[in-house]
């Protein structure tokens, strides 16, 4: 007697090849364009089979309460301007150490391996906030990533100074060394209080 399993699978391949042959004579009746046609509406009906889960959790998501105003962070209040303006006098330099500033800023351009001339200096005073200014120009000679290198480094060093105006000349394109002339101004403490 034959085996009951090996009767059934013997059915099933020759009914899956059946099956197999009725597709493709199916699919080759209807044409390429129909092809693509079915296959396109097979993606989105899948597409929109899995995005609706998507869609439901988003909508749980966003039907969530927002938090409560207590439950953030309050932010502390602005300064006053007696506080703005006391910050701004604690920043500025000693105006009795401008000339110091001044070695500062040729002890810079030493290490920067800059050519520093002579400077051209003038001193300010504006009453009404009682600051002090004093404004230095220098001319310097060097390569040009050095001259910014020595500029950004001066105004690390002091944090009170302004660097107003940079200019460069170059007497040719080829010529590394740059001539550069730098207008720093101090903003210094009047030293009354």
């Amino acid at each position: 007697m034959d085996n009951p399993m090996s009767a059934l699978s013997a059915v099933n391949k020759v009914n899956a090849g059946a099956l197999a042959l009725r597709a493709r004579l199916a699919l080759r009746r209807l044409g390429a364009p129909a092809c693509v046609a079915i296959a396109l509406c097979v993606a989105g009906v899948a597409a929109w089979a899995w995005l609706l889960p998507q869609r439901a959790a988003q909508a749980r998501v966003m039907a969530r309460p927002l938090p409560t105003p207590s439950s953030l962070v309050t932010l502390p209040p602005p300064p006053s301007a007696n506080q703005n303006l006391a910050e701004f006098y604690q920043v500025l330099g000693e105006n009795r150490y401008a000339e110091q500033q001044v070695k500062v800023l040729f002890d810079l351009a030493a290490k920067s391996n800059l050519v520093l001339s002579q400077g051209e200096y003038k001193s300010g005073y504006d009453k009404a906030s009682r600051v002090a200014t004093y404004q230095i120009i220098l001319p310097v000679k060097g390569p040009y990533q050095s001259i910014w290198q020595f500029a950004m480094q001066g105004l690390r060093e002091m944090p009170f100074a302004s660097l107003d105006e940079i200019g460069f000349r170059r007497d040719t394109i080829a010529e590394p060394t740059v001539e550069a002339r730098l207008r720093f101004t101090l903003y210094l403490k009047d030293g009354a209080p």
